[in-house]
Parts: C-alpha cells; sequence; structure tokens
C-alpha cells in the first residue's frame, strides 16, 4: 500500500492519507475546495468550489500515475441539493465524455462552510 502526498502541499490536518494506492486502484480521500499550496478554502461560487475540488483530486491522481480519465468512481458531497445543476455542469466539463459512477450526497455542513466535498476511486494508468 503506497501513501500519496503532494509535493508543495501541507500535509492533511487530520489522520488520513490523500490518497492510497493499493492493488492498481486509487483511493482519494474527499477534496474541499482548498487551494493545495496556500491552504485557503474557496467560499465563493459553487462552481468555483466544485472545479478547484475536481482539480485538487486531478493533482492527487497525477501524483499516483493516473489522471481523470481512469476515474472509476466519485463520490459529490453537497449542502444544497438545488447546487446540483451548476455542480453538474463543471463536472461534465471536466470529464467530457467520460461517465464514471457517481452518487451525490445531500449534507448540512461542510468542514470551513464548504458547499461541497468529493471523493474518488481510479485506477492506475497500465
Amino acid at each position: 500500500m503506497e501513501k500519496i502526498q503532494l509535493k508543495n502541499a501541507p500535509p492533511p490536518k487530520g489522520h488520513y492519507s490523500s490518497a492510497v494506492v493499493h492493488n492498481g486502484l486509487i483511493f482519494v480521500s474527499g477534496q474541499l475546495p482548498r487551494n493545495v499550496e496556500t491552504g485557503e478554502v474557496e467560499t465563493g461560487s459553487i462552481e468555483a468550489q466544485t472545479e478547484l475540488a475536481l482539480r485538487n483530486i486531478e493533482q492527487i491522481l497525477l501524483a499516483a500515475n493516473s489522471d481523470l480519465r481512469h476515474v472509476l468512481q466519485m463520490t459529490i458531497y453537497v449542502s444544497e441539493m438545488g447546487l446540483w445543476d451548476k455542480v453538474n455542469e463543471v463536472y461534465a466539463s471536466f470529464f467530457g465524455e467520460h461517465k464514471p459512477a457517481r452518487a451525490i450526497v445531500p449534507v448540512n455542513t461542510l468542514h470551513f462552510d464548504t458547499k461541497i466535498e468529493i471523493q474518488a476511486i481510479a485506477a492506475v494508468k497500465e
């Protein structure tokens, strides 16, 4: 089992890894809309928050020898179901024709008052 930590990024604040690689799969911990270099949290629009969370996942996947085209499944936690259309629009622009399995989970609140958190499972590139 290999733990993934981005260079130039502060380590996670809790007792977890950014991602773990095991048997050809990458398990990416939930990503908030946080700038991985500065630690600053994006609290603006849901579109900006969604984009930043997805970019964080992309950076982690690249560090683990993968990319967005190898994502198998995503779980998206969103603070309000009314935001779903905007989230889906940003999500679709990232993935294009690739459509991983996906779940949307409505939650009341997220850490740092963000509106979204996204976790992923992907395959390592062959």
